[in-house]
């Protein structure tokens, strides 16, 4: 027995980084996971695939339907399906603004709308975002993806007021700078992506880049029944990112 034994989970984003590697914690703690994707391709085996873009509205629906029809109930959503953009606030499009928005806000809201009704039968109902540090320490270039944690972290605490009385807890994670594909593909688009990594890692206080499973750790916390009491916690996995003030290395 573990503390997900006979739970059943959906998570976004669940094919590569964050999301696969929560999708296999949960698995390893006996949740019976689904991973929604673009891509669901590559998942071990007792991973449910689920092909769904969280910016259309009918997939996610279809796909939360096929998972309770499969495994009969509801009990955990991770919302962590995202994706990022670099820039000041003149870099984006209107376009872009609207795409980033789309996703990362409004694809957490689609994903909750049709999993909600289901949710309100678990006796272990729980909704765990997946935010950033960025939503709240100001950050070069990352207006338009500082933007939309910032709505991912005020839609959860308007989440978790109003469905804590119904038995649904929610919460989020804020990551620092995360080990993930994404970061490797901006990385690639520096001038030395060697030296940029270098100079991302010496960033950090703990001089490394925080990990998927780290990640997926705090997310299990809030997701598991042990961790009734947390409603409306904003979990940081981010190295002391924020809130550390450190001497440079020589003066310390």
């Amino acid at each position: 027995m573990s503390d997900f034994t006979g739970l059943v989970a959906i998570v976004t984003g669940g094919a590569s980084g964050i999301g696969l590697a929560t999708a296999k914690l949960l698995s390893s703690r006996g949740a019976q996971v689904a991973a929604l994707d673009l891509k669901p391709e590559g998942l071990p085996d007792d991973i449910l695939g689920v092909q769904a873009d969280v910016s259309d509205d009918a997939q996610v629906q279809a796909a939360v339907a096929a998972v309770v029809e499969r495994f009969g109930r509801l009990d955990v959503v991770v919302n962590n399906a995202g994706i990022g953009a670099v820039g000041d606030v003149t870099a984006n499009s209107d376009e872009e603004w609207a795409r980033v928005l789309d996703v990362n806000v409004i694809g957490m809201v689609r994903i909750t709308r049709h999993a909600v009704p289901h949710l309100r039968r678990s006796p272990n109902a729980a909704i765990v975002n997946t935010c950033s540090i960025v939503a709240w320490a100001g950050v070069q270039q990352r207006a338009l993806y500082s933007a939309s944690k910032g709505a991912v972290y005020a839609l959860t605490l308007a989440m978790a007021a109003d469905h804590v009385r119904e038995g649904i807890r929610v919460n989020c994670v804020a990551p620092g700078s995360a080990d993930t594909p994404w970061i490797d593909r901006s990385l690639q688009h520096t001038a030395d992506p060697v030296a940029a990594r270098a100079a991302l890692d010496a960033f950090q206080p703990t001089g490394r880049l925080v990990t998927a499973d780290e990640v997926a750790g705090a997310i299990a916390y809030l997701a598991s029944p042990l961790s009734t009491a947390s409603v409306g916690t904003v979990l940081a996995v981010d190295n002391g990112m924020h809130g550390l003030r450190l001497r440079p290395p020589a003066q310390a």
